[in-house]
């Protein structure tokens, strides 16, 4: 697909789209739900007073919230891959609002469940435990309400916070609207004056140009377009810390960070010591930064020079078809039955392929199992792309494999193990593509794409992460989050980062306003320790084969059935100590040495 003519959705080839009437077969059996789902705050408010009654009581509770989570998950993932398709279709974008409404209808008609599974002495739910066998399924359930009691409120309280949860959304939909589907770019002009579409999708991809002139212009297009947006953007930040600053004082945290990794079970030292054991590590990074200016032969490195390949010559163009067959091959490691799963994904259009006008940026699996998953791509045809395909696959099967193994109550797993399975895939691929490349400059460009992985997963997302704590201890201070000051507090991470050959350009000190990760609550740091665990597990796999990957189908078929750092021992990895990051990160240092030694 070239970046010269993007497509309007209803030019694409319908085999290139996601066939979502494997949720409902039509947007009429939707509507039906719809108005079905509407009836369900009266049902739930039939079981007021009665959860610490009687043990049938509450087993019918539990079964029941398990219908609702598997309808409402179809509901909104209907929605919201429709609305995805073309941001900018009021119609798709109202049957998401309606999805969402009824979501936050049932969630404020569930708001008394916890504090009355709060409220049962322990005596009385060991006999219930005794009087239903049935309630065994739901004991991790029991668990984590009752882990929470001293972040529990009252009824009318936890009434009050779920109705809320539709504003509390506000700032992330407007900074969504905003990027996808308002905000427009200006084509740039090519070396040869051939004019190229600029978009969020494309920008990553314009600036691989071998050209250093183009790709500056590029840069200076994009982030000069973006900063005439940048108090509106920042305003929406403010708007979403304050309200993540509102729920974690409502709830009785200590910090916004506490009250996002509470939830998961994840020790806020898992977070500073991610940070700090990158600090320690950046001398790697910068030998990378200063060998890239080196192979790249440029006076300076610039921003602008941190996506085009080093080994030019050696770019890869890879259709969606080979790319397909290629991660197939790289993941048949993982046995029949895993690669069998891909081929019903990639035969049975679980994937919307390629860019379209209005079409979301970037690509995510969207995580309902019920019937399977659905993944979003914008492929481009490059090496990229189709790391980006197996890394979104290994979302979907993740997802499969929890949902397929686990009761409903515990198939949705924590967003801590979340990037693990996706980035295995992008290691095993990595690894089989090594394996098989004996040219020199493909070898140097594989390594290379490897290196920009670590760079972009394990050292990015770190620096975003210390950007939003740094984001969320201003806003606990009363401090508003002005464009001016993130503007400054996020190039001084650039240079902290990126280190002394790299000239921060005054246009970086925008790259906060395009990010929509920070709208997700403290997600991004996850992709660093995801990456980290996944280097271990993958290099498990290739060293013992099936003992390995029968201890990393058990990982995948885990769910939510014990904690993140647990489930995660059950794959031989430890995320409770910083081993795997420095282990990963030696592996980078090594990848350095090995291109420096190459005569390039």
């Amino acid at each position: 697909m070239s970046t010269k003519a993007i497509p309007k959705r209803s030019e694409v080839p319908v085999e290139d789209t996601w066939d979502l009437s494997d949720i409902f077969a039509t947007e009429e059996a939707w509507l039906a739900e719809l108005e079905a789902l509407k009836a369900l705050p009266e049902k739930i408010a039939a079981f007021r007073g009665r959860l610490g009654k009687s043990a049938s009581d509450l087993l019918s509770w539990f079964r029941m919230q398990d219908d609702v989570t598997v309808r409402l998950t179809k509901l909104h993932g209907y929605a919201n891959c429709h609305s995805d398709e073309d941001t900018a279709d009021s119609h798709y974008v109202d049957l998401k609002s309606k999805a969402m409404s009824v979501i936050v209808a049932v969630s404020a008609a569930a708001a008394f469940a916890t504090p009355e599974i709060m409220a049962i002495p322990e005596e009385t739910l060991a006999d219930f435990r005794k009087a239903e066998p049935g309630l065994a399924e739901y004991s991790r359930s029991l668990y984590l309400i009752r882990r929470s009691a001293e972040h529990i409120l009252s009824p009318e309280s936890e009434a009050l916070l779920a109705a809320a949860g539709e504003m509390a959304d506000a700032p992330d939909n407007i900074g969504s609207t905003l990027r996808n589907a308002d905000m427009r770019f200006p084509a740039v002009k090519d070396g040869s004056g051939a004019e190229r579409t600029l978009t969020n999708g494309t920008l990553t991809t314009l600036l691989e140009d071998p050209d250093p002139d183009f790709r500056r212009r590029v840069f200076d297009a994009y982030y000069d377009r973006l900063g005439e947006y940048r108090n509106t953007i920042a305003a929406t930040l403010d708007g979403q810390f304050k309200q993540l600053r509102f729920f974690a004082q409502a709830r009785h945290y200590g910090s916004t960070l506490e009250a996002a990794l509470f939830g998961n079970e994840i020790p806020t030292e898992v977070y500073l010591n991610l940070i700090e054991a990158v600090h320690q590590n950046l001398p790697a990074m910068y030998r990378y930064v200063a060998l890239r200016r080196k192979l790249l032969k440029l006076p300076e490195l610039h921003m602008s020079d941190v996506y085009t390949p080093i080994v030019a010559d050696a770019a890869m163009t890879i259709p969606f078809a080979e790319a397909k067959a290629t991660v197939l091959e790289a993941l048949a490691v993982l046995g029949e039955d895993y690669v069998s799963l891909l081929k019903e994904g990639f035969d049975h259009r679980w994937i919307d392929v390629y860019e379209n006008v209005g079409k979301r940026s970037g690509a995510y699996s969207s995580g309902n199992a019920y019937p399977h998953p659905y993944v979003l791509l914008n492929h481009k045809d490059n090496l990229d792309s189709m790391f980006t395909l197996a890394h979104e696959m290994g979302h979907a099967l993740h997802s499969y494999h929890s949902c397929a193994n686990q009761p409903v109550s515990t198939a949705d797993y924590v967003i801590f193990v979340a990037e693990v399975a996706s980035t295995v895939n992008e290691v095993l691929l990595m690894r089989r593509l090594l394996e098989k490349t004996v040219d020199k400059k493909a070898r140097a460009y594989l390594i290379n794409h490897f290196l920009d992985q670590f760079k972009g997963t394990v050292y990015r997302q770190t620096m975003f992460a210390e950007f939003e704590l740094m984001m969320g201890k201003m806003s606990e201070a009363g401090e508003a989050l002005t464009a001016d000051v993130l503007c400054e507090k996020y190039l001084e991470l650039n240079k902290l980062y990126f280190g002394p050959d790299m000239v921060s350009d005054p246009g970086i000190a925008l790259e906060w306003a395009r990010i929509p990760h920070f709208f997700y609550n403290y997600y991004v740091f996850q992709y660093a320790t995801g990456f980290s665990a996944a280097v271990a597990i993958a290099e498990r796999i290739l060293s013992e084969g099936e003992g390995a990957v029968r201890d990393y189908k058990r990982f995948l078929s885990g769910g939510s059935s014990t904690d993140p750092i647990s489930l995660l021992k059950i794959a031989g990895v430890d995320m409770s100590t910083a081993a795997p990051v420095n282990s990963a990160l030696r592996l980078f240092d090594e990848l350095v040495s090995e291109l420096e030694g190459m005569d390039l």
